[in-house]
């Protein structure tokens, strides 16, 4: 593979969002030039967190105006750069039209991409933010897969428009990136696959992300009487900036990389605090009873539909996160440090109070 110089500037879409950020980070610390690309560049409250991190920083940063949907949209900003870090996709569950507003972005929006670093002869390689979630749908799936763990040879077959399309538009995303990348001969693409990311943002009032809410909900009250032991890979958001990192710039990147650092549940996400605000938050103590998330769980919430709950709670997650220890040399932050970095973030910014 060719080496990739570090004087050369790099390409980050979606650069003010919340792995983007901490990969924004190290990349300036490093002394690169980052071409950011964002939807407004005009809106200082997403951004002025990058621009105080350029000023502290040997790197350089230049903000390009750039939407997923605009064919074209990334090539000014591309100009120049051999790595192209295409983190930018929406992650939410709360939707009216997933088509619309899930699956066209994060597709299109690769197809987009991707399709314009063919049109610039500086990139060489690429580098997708992808998901576990492409990889599989619900915890039941990673019990169901050979040897009982999820690896880099497997793809989401399970998730569809009807059920967990979020899952379904990661899949169909990635799949787009692959057949592009093998259909040209100029770059190399390689994708990170994370598990549920937690970790402090770097921007959390402006910050959207499901992480965020998670922690909400265990240091708010709505799990004090329990949480769900509900199967999920955690891993480090800092870690996976550094996955990113190590993709574009370490000469044996190939491929997919599950980017996991700990088969876990929400229960023990949630115990994992108790040491240290045990006694100013009410976090969950116990599991919630299966029984119990059936009947009040499509209440709560629609993505709590009883399929969901047969399938993800009380079933442990296993992935297989070899790959990337041994190529890449990643080595992951411990669960209870990713949580209470997490936790004291969303304090410090007043998102979360004690309680008196």
């Amino acid at each position: 593979m060719n080496t990739i110089d570090k004087s050369k500037p790099v390409l980050v879409t979606g650069a003010n969002g919340y792995v983007a950020s901490w990969l924004v980070k190290k990349l300036l610390s490093d002394g690169i030039t980052v071409h950011a690309a964002v939807r407004d560049p005009k809106n200082e409250g997403k951004i002025n967190h990058l621009k105080a991190m350029a000023e502290q920083s040997p790197g350089k940063i230049k903000f390009f105006a750039a939407d997923l949907l605009k064919p074209n949209s990334y090539t000014t900003a591309m100009d120049g750069c051999e790595v192209v870090f295409h983190t930018a996709s929406p992650f939410t569950t709360d939707f009216k039209d997933p088509q619309k507003e899930l699956i066209d972005p994060a597709v299109k929006g690769t197809a987009n991409v991707l399709e314009s670093a063919n049109q610039v002869p500086s990139v060489k390689r690429v580098v997708v933010t992808s998901s576990c979630a492409a990889i599989y749908t619900d915890a039941i799936d990673t019990v169901n897969a050979p040897g009982g763990k999820l690896t880099e040879a497997i793809w989401n077959n399970t998730a569809s428009l009807d059920y967990q399309p979020y899952s379904y538009s990661k899949t169909l995303a990635e799949k787009k990136a692959w057949e592009l990348a093998k259909a040209q001969d100029q770059w190399s693409l390689v994708t990170i696959n994370p598990s549920f990311v937690m970790g402090p943002a770097l921007n959390p009032k402006y910050t959207t992300s499901e992480s965020l809410n998670v922690l909400k909900m265990l240091g708010g009250g709505d799990m004090k009487m329990g949480a769900p032991k509900m199967g999920v890979g955690v891993v480090d958001v800092r870690d996976v900036a550094e996955a990113h990192f190590q993709a574009a710039y370490n000469p044996n990147a190939q491929g997919r990389y599950i980017t996991s650092a700990h088969n876990s549940n929400f229960l023990e996400m949630g115990t994992s605090l108790l040491p240290k605000y045990g006694n100013q938050f009410p976090l969950p103590k116990r599991a919630l009873p299966k029984w119990l998330m059936m009947l009040v769980g499509p209440m709560t919430s629609p993505l709590f539909t009883r399929k969901f709950i047969r399938n993800n709670v009380n079933v442990p997650w296993n992935a297989d996160n070899s790959k990337i220890k041994n190529e890449l040399g990643i080595q992951f932050r411990p669960l209870q440090e990713t949580m209470e970095d997490s936790f004291q973030a969303m304090i410090d910014e007043g998102l979360l109070k004690p309680k008196k």
